[in-house]
């Protein structure tokens, strides 16, 4: 019964699908990788900070690459992909950016390494590319918004909010240009996340 049952339901698929089962049409999928370049600034802190996994506005937490049209309408650029999805890639590229900028004594993940130190946790709000109404050809301009807020391992008492907001043009409307805009707008908004908390985090300086 099983073996007349599957060699019906054979006889049902759409004339199109006689190929193998493990070839398709469709094009490959090309994986993109951001990178920052923090460059160090002003005195070293002794503090240690934990970088927590970032909250992602909705329909921008998986690894697709985000467009956003005039009329508001979220979409994804065809056949491409970021290396992780978003919360988990900016978490690494924030410890990227400390780590390289070198003002803090210590920067990690895990917020329970540093019972007595601080923790960051990052709200992404805007990550996506912008396209201008009335111009279909043109270049879109990526935006980059985060919000951040600091506050201390041992009590989880918020002590400061902080913020970054960075916007690029692509070069053109090419996925190469497109993706190289995404770099440049995170690792701005990343430097400012850095200098804003570092700031935060010599105005609250934690009672031993």
């Amino acid at each position: 019964m099983k073996y007349r049952l599957l060699i019906g339901l054979l006889a049902l698929a759409p004339s199109g699908c006689t190929g193998s089962l493990f070839h398709s049409n469709a094009p490959a999928i090309a994986t993109y990788q951001l990178s920052v370049d923090a460059k160090p600034a002003g005195a070293p802190l002794a503090a240690d900070l934990a970088v927590l996994i970032p909250r992602v506005r909705s329909g921008l937490n998986n690894d697709r690459i985000a467009v956003l049209y005039p009329d508001r309408r979220l979409d994804y650029l065809a056949a491409a992909r970021w290396s992780g999805p978003v919360d988990e890639m900016l978490q690494d590229l924030a410890l990227q950016a400390f780590r390289e900028a070198g003002q803090l004594r210590n920067v990690d993940t895990d917020a329970s390494a540093f019972a007595s130190g601080y923790w960051l946790e990052i709200e992404v709000v805007d990550f996506q590319a912008e396209y201008p109404a009335g111009q279909a050809d043109a270049a879109p301009t990526v935006h980059v918004h985060l919000l951040g807020r600091v506050g201390a391992a041992g009590d989880r008492h918020l002590l400061e909010d902080v913020q970054a907001d960075a916007r690029q043009q692509a070069a053109d409307n090419r996925m190469t240009a497109i993706v190289a805009a995404y770099n440049q707008a995170t690792t701005s908004a990343l430097t400012q996340l850095v200098a804003a908390t570092t700031e935060a985090l010599r105005h609250n300086p934690l009672r031993r």
